[in-house]
């Protein structure tokens, strides 16, 4: 099938793919390498939820992303790595480099007991190990978990034990602008309360002082020097389970989406590849971290199984200074760029004489991810940054998703700004309304599902199938519901409007209100509480928090630092509220629910548009809300 290079072969691609799906994806898994073929392209629906991709094959994601590529391409280069202090020269790894690096950690594990099917979590700030260490589990068919070094020791613990992981891959500390995040010591806490772990693996990386656990606790670095560069890669099956990573639900505990080999591998193959349409020489930089799917997706597997040159970066955006990703791109001659909605409204909030400093004359195609992008900082992006002749992928897609869903194609889809633009091959898109009829016809409006399986979707939620049913399949039989409502212009071009459901989206990242408002609800004054998303100028969403205390707080400041204490251990700093309203009651249906609508209405500042409140237990304390809002 090859890679789509116009408009035609779009067409052609999405028809063939919507007329006969085996005979597409089988073309186009033709592509990698197979141990063994399959028996099947696909099997399974979305009724029964026993949905199988390339069932009775035997692959690896390790060589496909390795092996594949040393005898053509050995001395190019796979990954740059740009380190957190901008003085520090960037370190690269050949393919070949790469996959003697891969193959010593693989032997590391093994030597430490690990073996095909075993769980093994990774907590540490983007060092290249962390990229290393989650090839080197899909070499030997482990299961790799990777937690986001931002989170507290106790989100920390329940991730650990929620999946059993025998092995716990950290940092001593790592670097994060000119902040050390102590990841051993969090790492520390957390494993107080997690016996499954048996032998910690320590990257030394700011040389801090931390505690040693003998006979648990081991340098990576001195068992790498000691291990065998050969490892051959297990032949897996198709199903064989690769990754489980943990994102946020309505209600409950996070949901542990476990994604599975050949499928995953093929979707994060094709969409990479037609998506960026990155060329030989060109240098591809995703400024996500590891710890999101965007991370495993778009700078791991998707580059990797494209034998592109891949950019991995410690830092963050705004330190030393606000130029920070603009010096990274002329310095490496980035081509194409990859970032958060958030990221560049927070950098362009700030002084313009921080682009203009650097030419980004090599940028060719620009993207981005995590939420949908207001048009404002689509347009603040495509001059400033892309100077207008950048096209920019606007991809909408999501962890359960394993890879992009709509998106344009850089340089062939006609752009659109702050549109996601048009469905990718494979992918049947559908808006329903409230009752999950159809809506037919264009322009139109609804709740966003899938109509069909791709190869890329989550099998199963980790040790909870029927959970996985209910979350995404209970609320419109025979399809997958996203939770986020689009819309769709007269050109069958989509525009994602946001979450429908008690997920907020802050800063890119999925928080589900149960999880902070259990936090809040720890602290000894607060009886209960409600959170919402808001509109915020950098996050796109901030929290804003109503809490009820049993007796009044002489001071709210004081309860707000205790709160986003409470946050910080329990949850992470990137769900502390923006925002803390003290009331005395919360606006609830007859049958006890609160009504989170009026208080995002509230949050929100537009009162005008409440609906009708007279249904609520308690409507009076509409007015009391309004009246104190912060």
């Amino acid at each position: 099938m090859g890679r789509i290079t116009n408009k035609n072969e779009y067409t052609e691609h999405y028809n063939l793919s919507m007329k006969d799906g085996d005979a597409y994806w089988g073309k186009i898994a033709e592509e990698l390498h197979w141990f063994k073929k399959w028996d099947s392209v696909q099997s399974g629906n979305f009724d029964d939820l026993n949905l199988k991709w390339f069932e009775g094959s035997k692959t690896n994601m390790s060589y496909n992303c390795l092996d594949r590529h040393l005898e053509k391409n050995g001395d190019k280069v796979a990954v740059i790595y740009e380190d957190n202090d901008p003085s520090v020269k960037a370190r690269t790894f050949t393919y070949k480099e790469l996959h003697a690096e891969v193959c010593k950690m693989a032997n590391v594990m093994k030597e430490r007991g690990v073996k095909k099917g075993d769980r093994v979590c990774f907590y540490m700030s983007m060092v290249p190990e962390l990229l290393i260490g989650v090839l080197a589990c899909t070499r030997i068919g482990a299961i790799h978990s990777v937690v986001f070094g931002g989170f507290s020791a106790n989100a920390l613990s329940g991730r650990i034990q929620d999946s059993e992981c025998s092995m716990l891959i950290t940092n001593d500390g790592g670097y994060r602008g000119n902040k050390i995040i102590p990841l051993k010591d969090i790492a520390d806490e957390a494993l107080e309360s997690c016996p499954s772990i048996e032998n910690v693996l320590v990257v030394k990386r700011t040389d801090s002082d931390i505690k040693w656990k003998e006979g648990r606790d081991h340098w990576l670095g001195e068992l790498m020097e000691k291990a065998s560069t050969e490892c051959e890669a297990e032949q897996l099956d198709a199903e064989d389970p690769l990754f489980i990573l943990y994102t946020s639900g309505s209600t409950g505990k996070p949901k542990g989406l476990l994604h599975t080999t050949a499928g995953y591998m093929t979707y994060a193959y094709h969409t990479f590849r037609n998506v960026f349409q990155v060329e030989e020489d060109d240098i591809y930089w995703c400024t996500a971290d590891i710890g999101w799917i965007t991370g495993h997706t778009y700078i791991t597997y998707g580059p990797l199984l494209n034998g592109s040159t891949t950019v991995m970066f410690e830092g963050v955006p705004t330190w030393p200074d606000a130029g920070r990703f603009w010096d990274i791109c002329d310095k490496l001659k980035v081509t194409h760029f990859y970032t958060a909605p958030t990221a560049i409204r927070a950098l362009e909030a700030c002084d313009i004489e921080y682009v203009n400093k650097h030419s980004l004359s090599t940028l060719k195609v620009l993207g981005s991810v995590g939420e949908p992008i207001n048009e404002e900082a689509w347009s603040w992006y495509n001059k400033n940054i892309g100077k207008e002749k950048c096209p920019i992928v606007d991809t909408w897609w999501q962890t359960e998703t394993g890879g992009i869903m709509i998106s344009p194609l850089a340089g062939i889809t006609d752009l659109i700004p702050a549109h996601a633009t048009l469905p990718l091959p494979g992918v049947e898109p559908l808006l329903v309304d409230s009752e999950g009829t159809p809506v037919e016809g264009n322009p139109a409006e609804g709740n966003l599902c899938m109509n069909r399986p791709w190869p890329g979707i989550a099998r199963t939620i980790w040790g909870d199938h029927e959970r996985y049913k209910q979350t995404y399949f209970s609320t419109y039989p025979g399809k997958y519901f996203t939770g986020d409502g689009a819309r769709r212009d007269e050109k069958g071009n989509y525009r994602i409007t946001g979450r429908v459901d008690d997920v907020m989206n802050i800063s890119g990242h999925r928080i589900g209100t149960a999880e902070v408002e259990d936090a809040l609800n720890e602290h000894p004054n607060v009886v209960e509480s409600a959170v919402v998303g808001f509109p915020h100028n950098i996050k796109g969403q901030g929290i804003y928090a109503y809490v009820i205390c049993q007796n009044a707080p002489e001071n709210e400041e004081v309860l707000q630092k205790e709160l986003n204490e409470i946050i910080n251990k329990m949850i992470g700093p990137i769900a502390k509220p923006d925002k803390v309203q003290v009331t005395s009651g919360l606006p609830k249906t007859r049958s006890g629910k609160i009504m989170r609508r009026i208080l995002r209405k509230i949050a929100a500042n537009e009162t005008d548009s409440l609906g009708d409140t007279s249904t609520l237990l308690n409507p009076e304390i509409v007015d009391t809300l309004m009246a104190g809002k912060k």
